[in-house]
């Protein structure tokens, strides 16, 4: 039952859909809202408006970009025979940090989740397995979280990739079950990536 009226409510409905918010943080929020400056609440609403317009995903891997494609793919020091393959754009950041990658990515967009009603058809799987018929690849890279979903995901892209002339490698242990790429420290993610270990190819 809403214990507030109008647009008040309304604010409190809107951030509490937010990933991580919660009933009373939602209402935390809009009370911190209302007292706030009006200018720096303006920059917050433009900056959300901005982000909506101006940021896209990149044509090629799918991470965000502002420009035509993204500062990896646009970068022509980066090695083309390597593609890592993601969940999120925050998991490119993550391996970024480690600075042990010098080749590309891929983002998928999810992981392969059937009881959320996620299947290789809401990824961008197609379009990995596209950008693999091109001769110059010779590895990829299976960078999913360590939880079941990821497990999930890396097994049917590693089925999936087992006909073709590719080595298939995925992170090493190192990192914690049940936990997200995005929080793992750069020196236990780094050594993931220096310890991968090759799935077929």
């Amino acid at each position: 039952m809403s214990m507030y009226e109008g647009v008040i409510q309304d604010l409190i409905d809107e951030l509490g859909r937010l990933p991580g918010v919660g009933p009373k943080s939602a209402q935390r929020l809009a009370f911190h809202i209302l007292d706030a400056e009006s200018s720096d609440m303006e920059r917050l609403a433009q900056a959300i408006l901005t982000v909506k317009n101006k940021v896209a995903f990149c044509p090629v891997c799918f991470n965000i970009t502002e420009q035509e494609l993204c500062f990896i793919c646009a970068d022509p020091k980066r090695e083309d025979d390597k593609i890592c393959v993601v969940e999120e754009s925050k998991d490119v950041m993550a391996i970024e940090r480690t600075r042990t990658f010098k080749g590309k990515y891929h983002v998928l967009g999810g992981a392969i989740n059937p009881l959320g009603g996620v299947g290789p058809e809401q990824l961008h799987v197609r379009e990995l397995i596209t950008r693999l018929s091109d001769d110059k690849v010779q590895e990829v890279i299976l960078a999913m979280d360590p939880n079941l979903e990821g497990e999930a995901t890396s097994t049917y892209l590693a089925r999936l990739m087992s006909t073709l002339e590719i080595k298939v490698s995925r992170l090493a242990s190192g990192l914690p079950v049940g936990g997200d790429l995005e929080y793992a420290d750069e020196v236990t993610l780094g050594r993931a990536f220096e310890g991968r270990l090759t799935i077929s190819g």
